[in-house]
Order: C-alpha cells, then structure tokens, then sequence
C-alpha cells in the first residue's frame, strides 16, 4: 500500500476533487515530477446520489479541480458513486474496476494510466 496519505473514507465528491487532489498533488515533489508537463483535463462523472461532474485540469505538474464538464475533455471517466468510494478506499483496483465494466473511459487512454499519479 502506499505511504501517500489517503483521503478519508467519508470525503465528499466535491471535497476530493476541488480541495483534497490539488492540494495532495502540491504536497508530493514526486507526483508533481511524474505528472511532468503532462497537460490535459480530465473529467470525472460520478453518477447515483452524491455524484457529480468534475473536471480536474493537470499542466506543469499542477493540478486544479473545478465543479462541471469541460467540452473539450481529453479523457473522461464515469462510474458511479459505490465504485469511486471503493477506489479510493483500496478496496477494489483499477483494473478490476475497468475489467468489470464499473469504470467507463472516453478518450485518451494512455491519461487513465497516469491517474494513480494525481489521485494517489
């Protein structure tokens, strides 16, 4: 398990994606020199009760969340809610999430595989 520090278990949507990745991403030089001048955005539709649609903006190894879509996605990722919260709780990987049909991606597949570096 990474020593990365988790979000807690009952974090909101809104909370994880606004506040909680960017300021987790500023906090860890080893994140921010992955994610290099990787630039693209990234939206996230969460979908069931508490759900939402987020966009999370990456450049210079930076990372900025705003509440909506964004037209001009390069990659988008919908699942629902029970699925986020397993994610980020480590109950369930990514993969098994996206071999099992819970995770959809849109877009720029080689992105999906650099979110364990904005997302922990």
């Amino acid at each position: 398990m990474s020593d990365r520090l988790q979000p807690p278990a009952d974090i909101e949507p809104e909370e994880f994606f606004l506040r909680w990745v960017p300021r987790s991403v500023r906090a860890d030089e080893v994140r921010r020199r992955r994610l290099g001048d990787t630039r693209a955005r990234l939206v996230f539709d969460l979908t069931g009760p508490g759900g939402g649609t987020f966009t999370l903006f990456l450049e210079g190894g930076q990372v900025e969340g705003r509440p909506g879509d964004h037209p001009e996605a390069d990659l988008r990722i919908q699942l629902d809610v029970a699925t986020w919260r397993e994610l980020n709780g480590g109950s369930l990987s990514a993969p098994e999430a996206f071999l099992a049909r819970r995770v959809r991606l849109q877009g720029n597949l080689m992105l999906a595989v650099k979110l364990h570096l904005i997302l922990g």
